[in-house]
């Protein structure tokens, strides 16, 4: 759902006029309120590598074995137990299954990737895979949480909302943190919401799990009962009113993040379906991220619109794709979900080098965890939290290489350990923000994304 600050404004909104009409009736009351807007672009800490960050969420656990980390010790030891190794005992009842694709060498720099990527494996080169992932539990609620915010205890703002916070947006017309699909449980809009941060920080959901992206709709963004015009003069007369009562109540981060919101909210209603209208795009570009073909259609067009909102300005987009949990059927599931992504992500990638975006767009690619190598049934692999892989491009991280390693069968990260609070860190990080001063006071104490804990892994960073 659109945030409630939102949503009330979006109820006396219409998008039946231009970008150029709404722009213009901005009265100087607003302007002057958005002088000093909570999402106007803010300093960093320190020079950033990169400005907007790609995130691509594959909800359920990508098998780490069968894509990104190449353990030939698979086959050699088929069908026995793991035996003692660090980390086994989770592997009880389980048998070393081999993956059933192989793995090539790409690129100049040799990155084996599995066959079941062979559009991404192209641009190897560009790739950082951190083959040391591992995270806290290995259950989806917790773990897809705490992906999405540092924490499964505890309610908290969401990655996307700390990065609005501390860098702004570089668009006053667009949302700075748009979720396309975010998933409708595990943790729900508590995966993309601003907990105790002002409620301008919180993501805009587009769409949602199982319903296509063409279908995808932004609620409470037309009202068939005003005119533009009449619109302005309701929201003038609601926001003196609010900025009355700030006045009255200073300092009051909720009520401005609420005035923030209402303007945002008028001004987007044009922008926003002009960027998901994919129409003025070339054919050629159409074919390049798949759209068109079934398998491809949806999560291409979903690659698309992330670039769009990334030229635009936006500064935090996550795209989710469902359907990683495969404790069954994984030789045709797999298949089928790598298939659906293969293309678009490659296509994303090449469009951003062409546009020269990439060196300072970082794209992420993960879930929430791993698979197991070994399996208790044929065909399926099940949850893995102590060893597995996410990806990195672009936004200043080393292409070519491999950061981090599990053990001889994948079960354990053993060299370079990379938690999700390292990789929150290392995000921030790249953005020209320290983890460790990116603080907001709530509750009489300083909170930040990472808590006590992440460590910048500065390997990656060429």
């Amino acid at each position: 759902m659109i945030p409630c600050s939102r949503r009330l404004a979006l109820q006396s909104a219409s998008c039946g006029f231009g970008y150029l009409a709404f722009a213009g009736l901005a009265t100087e009351a607003a302007r002057a309120a958005t002088a000093v807007a909570p999402l106007a672009p803010k300093e960093t800490h320190f020079a950033a590598t990169a400005k907007r960050v790609i995130f691509l969420c594959m909800r359920g656990g990508p098998s780490h074995v069968d894509t990104f980390d190449d353990k030939p010790a698979l086959k050699e030891h088929a069908g026995e137990a793991p035996g003692d190794i660090e980390g086994a005992a989770s592997q009880n009842g389980r048998k070393l299954m081999p993956s059933p694709w192989k793995f090539q060498q790409h690129g100049e720099s040799g990155l084996p990737i599995s066959d079941l990527y062979p559009n991404l494996a192209k641009h190897a080169d560009d790739l950082c895979l951190i083959n040391g992932a591992h995270t806290t539990l290995p259950n989806h609620p917790q773990a897809l949480v705490q992906l999405h915010t540092g924490q499964f205890q505890f309610v908290r703002p969401s990655v996307g909302s700390w990065v609005l916070y501390g860098l702004g947006t570089e668009n006053q017309d667009l949302p700075g943190f748009v979720t396309l699909k975010p998933p409708s449980r595990l943790g729900g809009a508590q995966n993309y919401g601003s907990a105790f941060l002002p409620a301008v920080y919180q993501g805009t959901p587009m769409g949602s799990s199982g319903q296509s992206i063409q279908d995808a709709k932004i609620g409470n963004i037309s009202n068939p009962r005003f005119d533009v015009v009449t619109q302005r003069k309701q929201m003038d007369l609601l926001q003196e009113a609010n900025r009355d009562l700030l006045r009255r109540h200073e300092p009051n981060s909720q009520m401005e993040g609420v005035i923030e919101s209402y303007e945002l909210a008028f001004r987007m209603q044009a922008a926003v379906p002009k960027l998901m209208d994919l129409s003025d795009e070339t054919q050629q570009t159409m074919k390049q991220y798949g759209i068109g073909q079934k398998q491809t259609d949806d999560f291409g067009q979903m690659c698309l619109m992330a670039r769009r909102f990334a030229e635009a300005g936006v500064r935090y987009i996550e795209l989710t794709h469902e359907g990683w949990d495969q404790h069954k059927g994984l030789k045709a599931r797999l298949t089928s979900n790598c298939g659906a992504t293969d293309k678009p992500i490659a296509g994303l990638i090449a469009d951003l080098k062409q546009r020269g975006m990439l060196k300072d767009t970082l794209i992420i690619w993960g879930g929430e965890f791993g698979r197991t190598p070994a399996a208790k049934k044929a065909d399926g692999r099940d949850h893995n939290s102590t060893g597995f892989s996410v990806w990195m491009a672009g936004g200043g991280v080393t292409g070519g290489m491999r950061y981090g390693a599990t053990d001889e069968f994948g079960i354990t990260a053993v060299e370079n350990k990379f938690h999700t609070h390292d990789l929150h860190a290392t995000t921030l990080h790249l953005l020209g923000l320290d983890h460790t001063k990116l603080t907001y006071r709530y509750a009489g104490r300083d909170f930040r994304l990472t808590d006590v804990h992440g460590n910048v892994a500065h390997g990656i960073i060429g």
